[in-house]
């Protein structure tokens, strides 16, 4: 197996992960204070740097790149994909998309056995807070199929995600946080506040980029869901 580093700068945090050659993977994340702006464009390639200093290897030794392509804000994501752009472009690693949202159901799902046995036996909700009173979510198995489609959706409409003939659900992201009333209420579980399985986690991130199929530089693109702020603010 060929090394990967692969990041996502979709939601406030910088999280970055290098897997080896052994299948040991480092990890390094900035989270921002409450109410702070996010550190995207300053700590990513920072973190990146420090990961592959703590392994001894450089830029030329990866021979894949993945990068979390949302949904999530506008301008992490633009942050993300062009840094791995421009990395693929001038390293000739491959590059691969990750969904933001698979990432943080398959941290979750990884970490049933350990963390939360229900788990094992849920499907699990990705969920994002989206601002402007939405949120961004999907659905996964406890397999790792994916149910539902990444979406915008209203907090009040977020149970409704719950997939038919599911025996239990539980929902992780900083949306699952947010919206925890409206997720309880419809019968779905979600993680402690301070959980770690509400933030996307460098492993998930690795893993599902080991697995992607590679994508061309103009083939890789943000997974907005719906339209930036800026241009919903210049449409007449």
């Amino acid at each position: 197996m060929s090394v990967v580093i692969a990041f996502d700068t979709a939601t406030p945090a910088t999280v970055a992960g290098l897997r080896l050659a052994s299948g040991e993977t480092l990890a390094r994340r900035d989270d921002p204070q409450p109410d702070a702006r996010p550190n995207h464009a300053a700590r990513l390639l920072a973190i990146c740097d420090e990961l592959l200093a703590e392994a001894g290897l450089r830029w030329v030794d990866v021979g894949r790149i993945g990068v979390g392509v949302g949904p999530g804000t506008f301008t992490g994501l633009r942050i993300g994909v062009a840094t791995a752009r421009a990395l693929a472009q001038s390293t000739g690693a491959e590059l691969v998309a990750v969904s933001t949202l698979h990432a943080l159901a398959a941290g979750a799902l990884e970490a049933a056995p350990s963390a939360d046995r229900r788990t094992a036996r849920s499907a699990v909700l990705a969920v994002i807070d989206a601002r402007r009173g939405e949120a961004f979510a999907a659905g996964w198995d406890a397999s790792g199929a994916q149910l539902t489609a990444p979406a915008a959706v209203a907090p009040d409409d977020l149970g409704s995600l719950a997939a038919a003939g599911q025996a239990r659900w539980l929902a992780v992201g900083d949306g699952a946080v947010k919206f925890r009333a409206q997720l309880e209420s419809a019968g779905v579980s979600v993680e402690p506040d301070d959980s770690a399985l509400h933030l996307v986690g460098a492993e998930a991130l690795c893993a599902l980029s080991i697995d992607a199929i590679a994508a061309g530089l103009d083939q890789l693109v943000p997974d907005y869901v719906r339209r930036p702020d800026a241009e919903l603010r210049v449409t007449p």
